[in-house]
């Protein structure tokens, strides 16, 4: 190679992408779900150009990942120079939908230089590492490891430009690290929470209003963190683009990290849309019946409320009591028990909490009621099939002039006694238990403690019921046999009123499946929601303030709306599930995935701006292939009557708008007359107002020569 006094001008147009997570082929939390859910869009952009780098966790690799020889010849001798310095790396395919290539690193092979690499990193970036803290170890050792790997990458690759793009502080130590070696590449780095952010909300403080004020070294020190808050305050600053994922998050990190956030990169889902409408409507009878066989089982004895006039809501997540809006939960349901039994209703609210906590084991009541109810089935299956065969033999040796068969022939006395024996076990002397299993220290548990607070004991008086599953759900449990997806589908309502959620994926998942669901504005799913869509209610999408509303208010808000979904009828809330469902492309990668291709063009512009010159080539750079933002369509409308109401499918019916219901779920569309009824309607985008939120740089980066903000005004 000859020598040249010029710096190597790198491929842009053909870059690598390399995405650095600890949660690569490792469950842990929620950035696995990210990393999977996203993989086929980001595969589809990159090819083999895209690599996901992660720890090694033999486990879960060993079923997830099918190792390969790669291809490409920089990454072979960058692997192999690495393994020759005894560090293990398995480089395959990770078997998930799109099948993504990952590097897995056995950061157990590092330790060795453990202590020097601490000591480079207090000279190098002040950042310290106390010698008992074994997560931040473990973050260190893999952030050399990976900037050692980048810049062999790039030595062995001169040819072309590299993106490495970061999540959340585990994964940061390498941010600092490339900017302190100069490495000829540029970073992106993604913060999901704070880490001071999520310490500070778990305490009784009111930390939105006060975000700017907080002394952010002194309070980190207090709680032990310190170290931690550094490597995740050096990533944000050592990075060429720094995003969150929500608006939200955007203002916390803003105050928290001292810098403003280049941009907000959503979560998104994989989205399967169903050929009909029915068919997910289909999937909600069908889960649902699974949880009534529940629901008989647990209130065995106290069976005296209507299944078929009864509403299952539920909340899930993690067991953060506070930060999850649980507290506020349970006082909603008191005080909607409250309003049912003084309005006389026959409704019923079944109120799931499933939120895995310590247990030893199912509780006996739990376990006794599912079997009380199957032997009571089993035994009733058994005299139907009796009776059934008895009626036939009589009925073949039927004359004329015999009597007709009465239940005297076909009902023996043992099937009355069998009968009977079922009935007297059904008896039960104690109410229904609140929770499914042995908690440990449950005198202590903040769930139980509130519940016996406010007196929601499952008495036959109460109109809201309260179950408390702390455990994740599988179709393998004895007592709820169903996966989370599919008890989702048959629950009328999610509840997540939480006080601290970066982005929200429960309630995003329940609008992907059709389920309504209650968020806050204080959760980024609920902000994005509330700036995207007009009348977000109106879809399912209730959004309760807990910004600019007192603690009561807003718990008012959220038992009022509550109790105006308990007011709906059948009708009601099956148009609201359509319209729900609707909102799901929304949501798909395919459109927030725009976000990501924004950030990393960003990256590249301030990493080779020369690369860049032209506005013409930049926009041919970003990419060949047109790219549109999806828009949800309505069914086709149905037929319209004189008054000029219109139904597209999933809004009112023509007799309710007769009985001048005023509900919100209906919106009466004037159509001119020249219109065809068979006109489809796009879901009602927000404008966006320049004023509503701060200008980012992303806001500026073009998709195939055209401004995000005309492609959000098309959609629109």
């Amino acid at each position: 190679m000859e020598e040249t006094s010029e710096p190597i001008k790198r491929d842009v147009r053909n870059h690598m992408l390399f995405e650095v997570a600890t949660e690569v082929a490792n469950r842990v939390g929620g950035i696995y779900s990210v990393l999977k859910s996203k993989a086929p869009v980001t595969t589809a952009e990159y090819g083999e150009r895209y690599t996901l780098i992660g720890p090694l966790n033999r486990a879960s690799a060993a079923v997830e990942v099918e190792e390969l020889s790669p291809s490409n010849p920089a990454m072979r001798e960058t692997i192999q120079s690495m393994k020759e310095r005894g560090i293990d790396i398995i480089y395959g395919r990770w078997l998930i939908e799109g099948a993504p290539r990952v590097l897995l690193i056995d950061t157990g092979t590092g330790y060795r230089w453990l202590d020097e690499w601490k000591g480079d990193l207090w000279t190098t970036s002040a950042i310290p590492s106390p010698a008992g803290d074994n997560e931040t170890n473990e973050a260190i050792v893999f952030g050399y490891l990976v900037a050692w790997f980048l810049g062999e990458y790039i030595a062995h690759d001169r040819r072309r430009a590299v993106i490495a793009h970061f999540h959340e502080w585990l994964a940061g130590v390498a941010l600092p690290l490339t900017k302190k070696r100069h490495m000829d590449l540029t970073t992106v780095f993604t913060t999901h929470a704070t880490l001071l952010g999520r310490y500070l909300c778990a305490g009784s403080v009111d930390f939105y209003n006060n975000l700017q004020y907080f002394d952010v070294d002194a309070e980190a020190g207090k709680r032990g963190i310190y170290h931690r808050y550094c490597i995740e305050r050096a990533a944000a600053h050592s990075c060429d683009v720094f995003t969150t994922v929500s608006h939200i998050t955007a203002f916390e990190s803003e105050h928290l990290l001292k810098r403003k956030p280049d941009g907000v990169l959503p979560n998104g889902l994989n989205v399967k849309k169903f050929s009909a409408m029915h068919e997910f409507q289909n999937l909600h009878s069908q889960a649902k019946e699974k949880i009534n066989d529940f629901v008989r089982g647990h209130f065995y004895g106290h069976n005296d409320f209507d299944l078929d006039n009864t509403l299952y809501l539920f909340t899930a997540g993690r067991y953060e009591y506070r930060n999850k809006g649980v507290d506020m939960f349970i006082e909603g349901l008191a005080r909607l028990n409250h309003r049912l039994k003084s309005a006389g209703s026959t409704m019923t609210v079944v109120a799931f909490i499933i939120m895995p906590a310590q247990t030893s084991s199912l509780t006996v009541e739990s376990l006794k009621g599912q079997a009380v109810v199957k032997s009571l089935r089993d035994t009733i299956e058994n005299i139907e099939k009796g009776i059934g065969k008895r009626m036939y033999e009589r009925c073949l040796s039927w004359k004329e002039g015999d009597n007709m068969p009465d239940e005297k022939d076909l009902i023996t006395s043992q099937d009355r006694v069998m009968l009977r024996r079922r009935l007297f076990g059904m008896k039960r002397h104690g109410l229904p238990p609140i929770v499914t299993h042995n908690m440990h220290n449950d005198h202590e548990d903040p769930i139980l403690n509130q519940l016996r607070r406010v007196q929601l004991f499952n008495h036959s008086s109460d109109r809201v019921k309260v179950i408390f599953h702390p455990e994740f759900l599988n179709s393998a449990n004895p007592v709820l046999p169903l996966d989370y997806d599919d008890f989702v589908r048959g629950t009328h309502l999610g509840v997540f009123p939480s006080y601290y959620e970066p982005w929200g994926y429960t309630p995003a998942e329940c609008t992907v499946m059709g389920v309504p669901s209650i968020t806050t504005n204080l959760s980024g799913f609920g902000c994005y929601m509330e700036e995207l869509i007009e009348n977000s209610s109106d879809y399912g999408i209730y959004i309760v303030d807990r910004r600019a509303k007192g603690v009561d208010d807003s718990v008012n808000q959220l038992a009022d709306f509550m109790f105006h979904f308990t007011e709906k009828s059948r009708r009601q809330r099956i148009n609201q599930r359509n319209r729900t469902e609707r909102l799901s492309d929304l949501l798909d990668w395919k459109r927030m995935g725009l976000e990501y291709v924004k950030a990393r063009q960003l990256a590249l512009r301030r990493a080779y701006p020369s690369s860049f010159e032209g506005q013409e080539d930049y926009f041919d750079i970003i990419g060949g292939t047109e790219q549109k933002l999806s828009r949800p369509l309505s069914v086709p409308g149905s037929p319209r009557d004189r008054s000029g109401m219109m139904t597209p499918g999933d809004f009112a019916s023509l007799q309710e708008g007769h009985e001048g219901l005023s509900t919100e779920d209906y919106i009466a569309w004037k159509l001119p007359e020249e219109e065809e009824p068979e006109e489809h309607f796009p879901l009602t985008l927000r404008t966006r107002k320049m004023t509503e939120r701060a200008a980012s740089p992303l806001d500026s980066i073009s998709i195939n020569g055209r401004e995000e903000s005309e492609v959000g005004a098309r959609t629109a």
